[in-house]
């Protein structure tokens, strides 16, 4: 009997189509506080595709309302997702009338009707297509909405399912001068992946991997680490990050990792690739110590992080996209993939090709 597990059969991604540096930005904005400063001008990221607002004269971004950043959310998805679902789609020789089930996952704006409404309405995905948003859950949110595509996949044999990581986190900014609002703003880019999951006998012989299972973690006195609350003197919604994440990320990134692989009666010497989320450098520093990983393990992670920022749920598939660009993945290959993100939460997930 055959295996109908699941397979990632095609990803896609698209970014806006302005790339700015991280010494670029500071020049438009005439940012001049050295502590600051030194946030946009370390190693690890060195460009970012943005939707900025324009600069003032004097300095800094005109102001931006909440109600402009939602804007902003609904343009960029509207200008940039289309792209990612098309390089996703097109290899495959399909359209998007050809989608059964959209699963739209998003943390930088909050739109009613959602993401899925938008896409199917702009985009001309059949009117009887599924759909499900999944909103705010933050980075880990990639794998939480795999999880659920594939169960459906696996339920639902031959038919298409296709996620869209839809982060347009220039959506999320705020501008106040404050260390709190600049590592956020340091660290962000704004992204759209979209990957084509299917479990079907037409696809056996696909060279493209089974997802086998998944794990979870959430580190719940951790809640307030990373959150996404309101500023009252702002009058906007803004991200917060504490400072001590990678050290609470890292010291339980093993524990997911270890449950997932006994599940398989695997060790770690049997993952051949590591994609894991591009968190920042600290976190994916913590996450190599913690699990036992090199440089070579986490080098997507690695450049995707220096030429795009972190591109919250979707950073993960971009990762994964440059693996398969680089053509080392071998038949009977594991690849173990991770995300991080509020909760804190650490979210893993196996695959075999």
């Amino acid at each position: 009997m055959l295996d109908l597990r699941p397979r990632i059969l095609s990803v896609g991604t698209a970014n806006p189509p302005e790339r700015w540096s991280q010494q670029e930005l500071l020049d438009r904005f005439k940012v001049t506080d050295p502590k600051i400063t030194s946030l946009f001008t370390s190693s690890h990221i060195r460009s970012r595709h943005l939707y900025l607002p324009p600069g003032k004269p004097e300095g800094g971004p005109e102001e931006e309302t909440q109600g402009d950043l939602l804007r902003k959310h609904r343009r960029g998805t509207i200008e940039v997702a289309p792209s990612a679902v098309q390089a996703c789609l097109g290899p495959m020789g399909l359209t998007v009338k050809d989608i059964d089930y959209l699963c739209c996952i998003t943390s930088t704006g909050w739109l009613t009707p959602g993401v899925s409404a938008i896409l199917i309405k702009t985009m001309g995905f059949r009117e009887d297509c599924s759909r499900v948003d999944i909103v705010g859950m933050g980075c880990n949110a990639g794998l939480n909405g795999l999880n659920p595509v594939s169960a459906w996949a696996m339920a639902n044999p031959g038919r298409n399912a296709l996620m869209v990581c839809n982060e347009i986190c220039s959506a999320a900014y705020v501008f106040d001068g404050s260390m709190r609002t600049a590592i956020v703003n340091s660290l962000f880019g704004d992204g759209v992946a979209a990957v084509l999951v299917r479990a079907s006998e037409q696809d056996e012989r696909a060279f493209a991997p089974k997802i086998l299972g998944f794990d979870s973690h959430i580190i719940p006195p951790a809640m307030d680490a990373m959150r996404f609350d309101w500023d009252e003197e702002q009058g906007k919604y803004s991200f917060f990050l504490d400072r001590d994440i990678p050290y609470v990320v890292g010291a339980n990134a093993e524990k997911p990792v270890g449950r997932l692989l006994a599940k398989f009666g695997l060790r770690r010497r049997h993952i051949s690739h590591w994609i894991v989320h591009s968190g920042g450098k600290k976190v994916v520093d913590a996450i190599k110590y913690n699990v036992g990983l090199t440089d070579y393990d986490v080098r997507h992670t690695h450049s995707v992080l220096r030429d795009y920022g972190n591109l919250s749920s979707g950073s993960f598939l971009f990762s994964y996209a440059r693996l398969l660009q680089e053509g080392r993945v071998r038949r009977g290959d594991y690849g173990i993939l991770m995300t991080m993100g509020p909760g804190s939460t650490i979210e893993t997930a196996l695959i075999r090709w």
